[in-house]
């Protein structure tokens, strides 16, 4: 079968981009990111109507509210994404940093040392600002890309390629550095997720689905994330008012985003006094509670109200819609998060620093916060200038992923014309 774009090919020029990369300087790499930015800022109004067509054709085809917010460039996210490039180009780089070292007896110096992955795959979708900030983290990181974003997407997507192309053959580092897989064909994932010859790494960022269906066909590494349950447990001792405003923003400041608010839970001496402060602020944002047992019956006079069910705890809503649960510890708390998919973020909102220990120490997300909204698990936000993912798995990187995990290490030995005795 014949497809529209060679992945062979693709994958021999990213690999042979990425030898070239991985020796750049790093005033090389910041002036190709600067060049970057300056041609999508010059063409901002130009991108932004591609992108408002596609948007409103994902509309009359029905997709849902969240992918559709996922998919919108608006201007604030859209100065964000060129933010992110800057913030990329003032952080350090991360290549060719010492780790550690020492000398063995024999004389053998050993250094360990940042180096680059090599080509890194990323399988996105809806999200037109992931092609921009995984090129920047990339290039910085001294790695070639390949990047595969959702056909809702794909003309924006098309767009900023392009663009990042052009500022790229006017720079000192190899425009194949950045690649993007300019067709929808989905057969063409497949091929991707088993280019081990060039590949060196997969990361999908998207649904669970999504990231199923990668760590069982591919057979090149796949790192996971971006997905999981976030839960806020109110402990008996924290400040209401202040809970409210945390609850608040975590559910309805992004609620399409995997770090939103999808499970409440309330120690049984807050739930009165909690929801009587929280269901006015949650009626305001329109959010539909799931509320289970004792909740039901707290929230019997609100208007947008259903009966939880178990599949719901382990459900990511990525839209205006919350569960509900009351406990009678901090212990029943963590026993829930554990439960219920305890990967991504998870919170407690507390006076008692013995509570907020146990609850650090017990649930195993890989971002866990302590009166703090959920919605700070971002590279951003992390001071990391922008992000590649989120991992939630524990090998290699956790967490949000940017310029460090983007590198492994190898070891450089010097001797003076040493052998082994």
């Amino acid at each position: 079968m014949n497809f529209s774009v060679d992945m062979h090919k693709l994958g021999y020029n990213a690999a042979t981009a990425a030898q070239s990369l991985s020796i750049a300087g790093t005033n090389e790499k910041n002036e190709a990111l600067a060049g970057i930015a300056a041609v999508l800022t010059k063409m901002k109004s130009f991108i932004m109507d591609v992108n408002a067509k596609e948007v409103s054709d994902a509309k009359g085809r029905g997709l849902p509210a969240p992918m559709i917010d996922r998919m919108t460039l608006t201007e604030a996210r859209f100065d964000e994404m060129i933010q992110g490039i800057h913030n990329v180009i003032e952080l350090p780089d991360p290549v060719g940093r010492i780790l550690d070292g020492h000398i063995e007896p024999s004389g053998l110096n050993i250094i360990r040392r940042a180096v680059p992955l090599g080509v890194v795959g990323v399988i996105y979708e809806s999200r037109p600002n992931v092609t921009v900030d995984i090129a920047a983290l990339c290039i910085k990181s001294g790695n070639a890309c390949i990047l595969r974003g959702g056909s809702e997407c794909f003309q924006t997507n098309l767009t900023m390629y392009e663009l990042i192309q052009e500022a790229l053959t006017n720079s000192a580092i190899p425009a194949s550095c950045v690649n993007l897989v300019t067709s929808t064909e989905r057969e063409l994932v497949n091929q991707m997720l088993t280019l081990s010859d060039f590949i060196d790494v997969i990361i999908p960022r998207g649904g669970e689905a999504l990231h199923r269906m990668c760590v069982k066909h591919a057979t090149v590494p796949v790192i996971t994330g971006g997905f999981g349950v976030s839960h806020i447990y109110v402990d008996n001792t924290a400040d209401i008012e202040r809970s409210v405003d945390i609850i608040i923003n975590a559910k309805t400041q992004k609620p399409s985003a995997c770090n939103a608010l999808d499970t409440l839970i309330i120690h049984c001496e807050k739930a009165s006094a909690l929801m009587n402060n929280l269901a006015p602020e949650l009626e305001k944002h329109g959010v539909y509670v799931h509320a289970h047992g004792v909740a039901d019956e707290l929230l019997r006079d609100y208007p947008f109200k259903a009966k939880c069910s178990e599949a719901d705890f382990d459900t990511e809503f990525l839209g205006l819609h919350m569960n509900v649960v009351i406990v009678e510890s901090v212990s029943d708390a963590i026993l829930h998060i554990r439960k219920h998919k305890a990967i991504h973020s998870d919170a407690i909102l507390t006076e008692t620093i013995k509570n907020a220990k146990i609850f650090e120490r017990s649930v195993p997300s890989a971002c866990v916060y302590i009166n703090c909204s959920t919605r700070f698990s971002d590279g951003g936000q992390f001071g990391m200038g922008a992000e590649v993912a989120i991992s939630t798995q524990k090998l290699h990187a956790r967490g949000p992923m940017a310029l460090e995990a983007l590198t492994t290490y190898q070891y450089v030995c010097h001797g003076d014309y040493l052998v082994r005795k």
